[in-house]
């Protein structure tokens, strides 16, 4: 339940000065000391047994890490906590917002802003301290932020540690793998070059690699431009080491997206900002293609704060924050029917995606594929649009689709996970199952079939999901999925298991899984990788 919905009056919400975690928790202790926080409500606890004792109580809710739903459940059900608690300084802050306040400073996004930043989010976001919180954590959840991930590019591969270290192999032919050199890397290798900054989000496209640092600093490398298709005239000029965006110095930046004519970025506080491709307004803006000046996508969006981006070959998803709940927009080229709208035309500006609503779907999670996308819902549902080949829908034939539509063959599993790529899709489940259907071209579903030698050894497409049992095999739980989105590249797909385990199948040509293929160009079952993300 979000808590600008539920029926109790609307709380007051007053300016708090920055402080740490200790001057708003205070800890018991054996001595029992006195409290910093004092209650000036009844002494009688009265209908909750603590409400005596609410320094005890906002502990606990803190220590728990409660889900801002939860914090927004109690103060539905019980008096307690939506009265304002009576601590100073500021007396009207119920617990509940004392509680979600507290578990936002935790955030390693939320820590370096200024008291006046925090204000200009929780306005932002709904004027709530239990919306900041739902913000950040939505945020971390889909896009991996301080974890580790693996990043499967067209024709190379980027693999961060949980300490944001970063390794990359592949092919190299712009610089893409940041080693200094052109020249094609198996086994995965340390760029050294950024010794003493902490990656925490990756993405790549066609020769370029973008990083995300956890002080909002976006280094690239490979194609020095943002904006020129895969194989355009552009892009002449090579980086072959990380180089700081001057042009983003002042925004800082939590995530990255790589379509095949534009780049998107995420601000901390949810804001997109996009490069290039604006020629006819396609992104909401007037520019040149090779524009390097991140430009705020206008529209929808300009004042709802977004958790995650994805791009597509020629379009953008934007997974937002309402107060009401979470919604998807989509912009640019509607062929296909892959922004969802019903219809395939294009969208110069951000727009939402009504048939979640229809389909009572809280979506958490959003894909971008070449030509189609994918969402999972909070309750598990999985919903895919847009180009149908090869089955890469999961709706057991090749048709398009307009409009999300849940994929009944997945309507057992609960979904927490998915990922898409060119004419593919691969679903995790919260058991850490796998599941892909799509093209079955270069072995990169991971199913390994067996095909007659007649029929070229192609392996086949697969038009409803299919459990990945080679998966299955390696007894470890996947937590996420990475998958080559490019028309241009045969596909290679990464998965990452909850110890930090890495495996790999797929296209090898150019050493992208890890290793050096022996008289083979692709390899159908998962081989792990010789690193380790933990």
């Amino acid at each position: 339940m979000d808590a600008t919905t539920s029926e109790t009056a609307a709380l007051q919400f007053h300016s708090i000065p920055d402080q740490s975690v200790s001057t708003i928790v205070t800890s018991a202790t054996s001595t029992f000391p006195q409290p910093k926080r004092h209650c000036f409500g009844e002494s009688d606890p009265g209908e909750f047994p603590l409400a005596a004792n609410p320094s005890i109580v906002l502990h606990v809710l803190t220590a728990c890490n409660l889900d801002p739903q939860d914090l927004a459940k109690l103060e539905a059900t019980c008096s307690f906590f939506r009265q304002p608690a009576n601590f100073a300084p500021d007396y009207e802050l119920s617990i509940s917002e004392l509680a979600a306040l507290d578990m936002c400073r935790k955030r390693a996004i939320f820590k370096p802003m200024t008291p006046e930043q925090h204000q200009a989010l929780k306005q932002r976001c709904g004027g709530s301290w239990k919306l900041v919180l739902r913000f950040l954590v939505a945020g971390e959840s889909c896009c991996r932020r301080e974890k580790s991930m693996a990043i499967a590019g067209p024709g190379h591969s980027i693999a961060v540690t949980s300490k944001g270290a970063v390794y990359s192999f592949g092919s190299n032919s712009s610089g893409q793998l940041g080693h200094g050199t052109t020249e094609e890397q198996s086994p995965p290798r340390l760029v050294r070059s950024l010794q003493g900054i902490r990656i925490i989000q990756a993405a790549v496209g066609g020769g370029r690699t973008m990083l995300i640092s956890d002080a909002g600093h976006v280094y690239a490398f490979g194609k020095d431009s943002f904006g020129e298709a895969e194989y355009g005239a552009q892009g002449a000029q090579v980086v072959t080491t990380p180089k700081l965006v001057e042009s983003l110095k002042d925004i800082f930046v939590v995530q990255a997206a790589i379509g095949n004519f534009f780049t998107a970025i995420l601000s901390r506080e949810g804001t997109v900002y996009t490069f290039s491709w604006g020629t006819d307004s396609r992104l909401g803006h007037h520019t040149e293609p090779n524009d390097l000046e991140p430009r705020p996508l206008k529209g929808a969006l300009e004042n709802i704060p977004v958790v995650q981006i994805a791009a597509g070959y020629c379009y953008l998803l934007a997974l937002a924050c309402h107060p009401s709940g979470m919604s998807v927009y989509s912009v640019g080229c509607g062929l296909g029917g892959k922004l969802g709208h019903g219809s395939r035309t294009d969208e110069k500006h951000p727009r939402l995606i009504e048939q979640f609503q229809l389909l009572n779907l809280q979506p958490v999670v959003v894909a971008a594929g070449a030509w189609h996308a994918a969402v999972v819902g909070r309750d598990g549902r999985v919903c895919t649009w847009g180009w149908g080949r090869y089955g890469c829908l999961g709706h057991g034939n090749e048709e398009c689709e307009s409009s999300p539509k849940v994929v009944e063959a997945l309507i057992n599993v609960k979904a927490v996970h998915v990922a898409t790529g060119d004419y593919t899709t691969f679903v995790v489940s919260d058991d850490g199952d796998v599941y892909s259907f799509g093209c079955g071209e270069s072995a990169s579903l991971g199913h390994n079939v067996v095909v007659p030698e007649e029929q070229g050894n192609r392996q086949p497409h697969v038009l409803s999901p299919e459990l990945v049992r080679s998966l299955k095999q390696i007894n470890e739980r996947v937590v996420q999925i990475s998958l080559t989105n490019s028309i241009y590249w045969n596909a290679h797909t990464f998965a990452l298991t909850e110890s930090g385990k890495l495996y790999a199948f797929g296209a090898g040509d150019k050493g992208q899984l890890g290793v050096e293929l022996a008289n083979q160009t692709e390899r159908g079952n998962p081989e792990r990788v010789d690193i380790d993300l933990n």
